[in-house]
């Protein structure tokens, strides 16, 4: 819904980013990986998905090997006690233990709070996608 509230045009109202098929099968994919936070009864706090990108036989960019998290969420009742900063950090773990060059992310403007929150974990700007809307 974060996304929703910033930018309706492009985002549906509530509705869930994968089906229980989709997620089935991302389960057992080594190469696109989803670490889950968990407290001591087992109860989810937070995950974050992630995909293997390589630009393979491209022109212009070499071919490293980068992890794209896709996406890193947190239950709104425990944002503020790091569990995303515990997730983001088996992200890297897991990238530098696995040969990755880089971790990426798209963050959508008017999510100031998650564009701090990557910030504070080390991130820098990239790249920047331009939009002018003409309808």
């Amino acid at each position: 819904m974060v996304h929703h509230k910033a930018r309706p045009d492009l985002f549906k109202g509530p509705t869930t980013k994968y089906s229980k098929r989709q997620l089935e099968s991302m389960l057992d994919d080594l190469e696109n990986p989803i670490f889950v936070a968990v407290n001591d009864k087992d109860i989810v706090l937070g995950y974050a998905f992630c995909q293997t990108e390589q630009a393979m036989n491209d022109p212009l960019r070499t071919a490293v090997k980068t992890l794209y998290l896709d996406d890193l969420c947190v239950d709104e009742l425990c944002r503020g006690q790091h569990v995303g900063r515990a997730l983001y950090q088996q992200v890297l773990d897991f990238a530098k233990t696995h040969g990755y060059y880089n971790v990426t992310l798209h963050v959508w403007a008017g999510n100031t709070q998650a564009e701090q929150f990557y910030a504070a974990q080390g991130m820098t700007t990239q790249y920047r996608c331009l939009e002018q809307i003409v309808g």
